[in-house]
């Protein structure tokens, strides 16, 4: 059954559909980056709230401004902007329809800046990648110098980037004394609502001292902690689909049944009251993000270079495997855990194993390519300031330098066996010659000032690096990780 409004009453007992009148629903928020995390996590917090009764203002726009985006508004207008969301529990699937967005402006930058200028739209929010912030790699801070943005800053009539768009938004609504909305990062990187105000900011100065100081007094950028396991949608995710729950979906998403939003309370156009679903709501962000980022990202790399150069393909395999749930476990409790502050009513360790549990469901499909992806944008925001602090309470770094140097023998090129590892990351090319170069010099590798900064010069941490750098080439991976878990 082909997924439209038309044939919700005739979809095919067990899956669930909207219970509200979509066509009485009107928008509230206009959401840029309608991928699958997107889908499997805002866009359903939303269509839970819808589904008690009320709020049926706050309806999703989607939006883009990418070719993936034009793909993915192509995909969703025959089915009425409607998502199959699948939960895979390993007690047993569940199939969802998602209403909660009612339309997609076309990939056509003034009907998006109209879009945005409507009185009725609150709320702007993204996911447009980890890496879509134009964030510099040295400073941390915006990248001002970015060909994207200084074609931006050249052309303000015609802006082509995310940020300038909003910014022309944000500054027709001012013309015509609509107040702004609030612009909501639903990505996942620290301090997500500091990191989209420094881009619109920073853009917004190369149009006019006037426009950045107006956004700065006037316009919020709430920070939040987002999280729900969402695999890509390939073959074997629409057959998921269409074999188990007899829909015929061009987008479908599947996703773990846990999800996770931590948001600060900084809306002031009001917003939907997500807190009845589930969203925390809280003044500070930052402990939680802090949580998140160590333990769960920082565990998915842990687990992710020695699987790869095990040879192993699925996460759930990986955590089958002694040597690679054993580093976890030490490396966890004794080096990244210690380092999270404490939250009131939360603990860490019961949080540690709920990632464990996570990682192990066999039903995801998750993958360990996945997780080894783009190290030279994880690592510095995932295992290195891990590192970083633990050097600054003077205390050993051995098991987190072990995955740093896991990290570099990963691209190196080749599995423990000798097999190929197909290019991971955008820097491919100059991570695979730094690591041969490494292979005999191991502070060639921390020589990267643009991923280690002065990490790569602490005496502690070189030295911790170059002697499992030094075990792993001489020992091989198991017998590295082996001697690790039994303190050796």
């Amino acid at each position: 059954m082909k997924l439209s409004n038309a044939n919700l009453n005739q979809l095919p007992n067990g899956t669930q559909v909207p219970g509200y009148d979509r066509a009485a629903l009107t928008p509230g928020i206009v959401h840029i980056g309608v991928g699958n995390f997107h889908r499997a996590h805002q866009a359903v917090y939303l269509h839970r709230l819808l589904e008690t009764g009320r709020d049926h203002d706050w309806a999703i726009i989607g939006a883009g401004v990418k070719s993936y985006d034009a793909a993915m508004r192509q995909k969703l207008a025959p089915q009425d902007w409607l998502t199959t969301i699948v939960e895979l529990d390993p007690a047993g699937y569940s199939a969802m329809i998602c209403g909660a967005m009612i339309d997609f402006c076309a990939i056509d930058a003034g009907q998006l800046i109209e879009t945005m200028t409507r009185p009725e739209i609150r709320i702007v929010s993204l996911t447009v990648t980890e890496g879509g912030y134009y964030v510099d790699a040295k400073t941390g801070g915006f990248d001002a110098s970015h060909p994207d943005i200084l074609a931006d800053a050249a052309n303000p009539d015609h802006p082509a980037t995310v940020f300038g768009l909003i910014i022309t938004a944000l500054m027709a609504r001012r013309a015509a004394g609509i107040a702004p909305f609030t612009v909501m990062s639903c990505d996942n990187l620290p301090e997500n609502g500091h990191v989209a105000r420094n881009a619109v900011v920073g853009l917004a100065k190369r149009r006019s001292d006037d426009a950045a100081g107006w956004i700065e007094a006037n316009v919020a950028f709430p920070c939040g902690m987002v999280d729900c396991i969402t695999p890509a949608t390939g073959p074997r995710e629409i057959s998921i689909v269409a074999e188990k729950f007899g829909i015929e979906d061009a987008a479908p998403v599947v996703c773990e049944p846990f999800r996770q939003w931590v948001l600060e309370d900084n809306f002031p156009m009001g917003r939907p009251a997500l807190e009845t679903v589930g969203v925390q709501f809280v003044a500070d962000v930052a402990p939680y993000e802090l949580m998140k980022l160590r333990i769960l990202n920082g565990g998915h790399a842990t687990i992710a270079y020695p699987a790869g150069l095990l040879g192993i393909n699925y996460v759930h395999d990986a955590m089958t495997n002694p040597l690679v749930t054993g580093f976890l476990d030490r490396l966890q409790h004794e080096e990244i855990m210690p380092t999270v502050p404490s939250i009131e009513g939360v603990s860490t360790e019961s949080y540690y194993r709920k990632c464990v549990e996570r990682f192990s469901n066999p039903t995801i499909g998750d993958t360990i390519p996945r997780l080894c992806f783009d190290g030279s944008n994880r690592q510095p925001k995932f295992i290195l300031p891990t590192i970083d602090a633990r050097l600054a309470a003077g205390h050993p770094v051995d098991g987190l330098a072990l995955e740093s140097a896991l990290w570099c023998r990963y691209c190196y090129g080749t599995t423990d066996s000798g097999a190929a590892i197909a290019p991971n990351d955008p820097n491919w090319n100059r991570l695979t010659a730094q690591a041969k170069l490494a292979r005999d010099t191991p502070q060639k590798w921390l020589e990267m000032a643009d991923i280690y900064g002065d990490l790569g010069g602490d005496p502690v941490f070189a030295d911790a690096f170059a002697t499992a750098l030094t075990a792993l080439w001489q020992n091989g991976v198991a017998a590295t990780l082996t001697a690790y878990i039994n303190g050796d």
